[in-house]
């Protein structure tokens, strides 16, 4: 990983704060596997911001159906 990687990477508190969810929500989404990818560096969770970009354009919806 560059150093540019790695000054991207977000904090579980960080990206709830941003997105305005909990902690607890995106542990819950980590462990359905309905969240954004997540890097583990030991026991510690990291966001790479390209991951979360990408996961919220998929969930971009232009009606509310389907």
């Amino acid at each position: 990983m560059t150093q540019q990687v790695i000054e991207q990477l977000l904090s579980p508190a960080d990206l709830a704060q941003q997105l305005g969810v909990s902690e607890g929500q995106l542990a819950q989404m980590r462990y359905l596997g309905t969240g954004p990818a997540y890097i583990k560096v030991g026991t510690r969770v990291r966001y790479a911001r390209a991951d979360v970009e990408e996961w919220l354009s998929d969930r971009r919806r232009t009606r509310t159906s389907g």
